[in-house]
């Protein structure tokens, strides 16, 4: 079975998104996956895959009543659902397993049942950065921003821009967390949470989930909803420290993952109909375009502020509201793999035009990690 025939046939989130404070992170998983079930027409007893992260597959196989043939626990963060969906592929292809339950779930606002992140004292950030006092992403990610902007000249204003264009976005999403539309002035008026980065250029905090089905695309037809066909997909890891980076301008996992996405589903920069790329923090959509050719290195902040991104524009870029407006419950690559699916089923709230091929990149921790995945609303020639 060629690796490209594989199809997302089932995919949705939680019932509700935002503050849930009456469920537990092992239940949002549970609820994602339920109504991931339904909207495919399956069964638990028909899942034979699971893979799953911040989150134990053991537990959530056994929470769902599922005894699987293979499993996977790939947690890198944020990216860990770009890089399952990779994985099922490769699985499924190899006839390892045949139906495969990728589950989301944290209860990032409520802090229900959810387990800690904190690097051990021994470990390498715990022992080269921590003791220089940051507190988690928000100050971590202001080193490679704040260098990017004196390399670069990328501006306030342009950073700014991500955030205002992202709420533009939601403001067509009903589910979207924030709609009401912000201005460049809002955004460098909100407060000063690690310079350079204000309120609304940072992530959301949030509870919620989501869910997906692959299974072999010679099954497509069999199933109630469109299958969103896999075209190819990318991987990559860089360092655990950010103060490490090879580049603090770019990064690695990027530039590995983005391009061999690209390359496995034979597609150019000018197939791409729509984009999603992780932004738990205004500067990674900039990141995200240059490391992936999209535009050349310091172009990015330009390329957003001038609207090519926004609703109308030639990249219909974050089309959820993103990270910054839509959703953010701590690992976000699940919320942007669902708007992919939902934008090439054609049944986005913000749709984009005849959208065919869709990109989606994830980032996990600070640059660490990053998995790509190339979706088509056709199975591959």
């Amino acid at each position: 079975m060629r690796k490209q025939a594989v199809a997302i046939v089932g995919a949705a989130e939680t019932t509700e998104l935002g503050k849930i404070p009456r469920m537990s992170q092992l239940q949002l998983h549970a609820d994602a996956a339920l109504n991931t079930l339904t909207d495919a027409g399956l069964k638990v007893s028909d899942i034979d895959g699971v893979a799953t992260a911040g989150e134990s597959p053991t537990g959530v196989a056994h929470y769902l009543g599922i005894t699987p043939k293979w499993v996977d626990g790939t947690s890198v963060g944020g990216c860990s659902f770009m890089i399952h969906v990779r994985h099922a592929v490769a699985a499924i292809a190899s006839g390892l397993c045949t139906t495969v339950l990728i589950t989301h779930g944290e209860s990032g606002r409520s802090q229900i049942g959810r387990g800690g992140f904190r690097s051990a004292a021994a470990s390498l950030s715990g022992q080269f950065e921590a003791p220089y006092g940051p507190m988690g992403p928000s100050t971590l990610f202001t080193l490679p921003v704040l260098r990017y902007m004196k390399d670069y000249g990328l501006t306030h204003e342009q950073l700014a821009m991500v955030a205002v264009v992202q709420r533009q976005w939601a403001g067509l999403n009903p589910r979207a967390s924030y709609r009401d539309p912000i201005t460049v002035e809002d955004v460098l008026n909100s407060r000063m949470i690690a310079y350079p980065f204000h309120l609304l250029e940072c992530c959301l905090v949030t509870d919620g989930g989501g869910a997906l089905i692959l299974t072999s695309a010679e099954r497509a037809g069999d199933f109630p909803k469109p299958a969103v066909h896999i075209w190819g997909s990318g991987e990559s890891v860089e360092t655990p420290m950010i103060s490490q980076m090879e580049d603090l301008c770019s990064s690695r996992a990027f530039a590995v993952a983005g391009p061999a996405a690209m390359a496995d589903a034979g597609i150019s920069h000018a197939d791409v109909d729509h984009m999603m790329v992780y932004d738990a923090f205004a500067h990674l959509p900039i990141y995200g375009l240059a490391d992936l050719g999209f535009c050349e290195r310091g172009e990015a902040g330009a390329f957003i502020a001038e609207g090519h991104t926004a609703p109308g524009g030639r990249l219909p870029l974050n089309t959820n509201g993103g990270g910054l407006s839509y959703m953010h419950s701590g690992m976000y690559g699940m919320y942007a793999l669902q708007e992919s699916v939902r934008q090439l089923r054609h049944i986005a709230p913000a749709q984009v035009p005849d959208a065919e091929i869709s990109l989606c990149l994830g980032v996990g921790g600070m640059f660490g990690a990053s998995g790509c995945i190339v979706l088509g609303r056709q199975a591959k020639d």
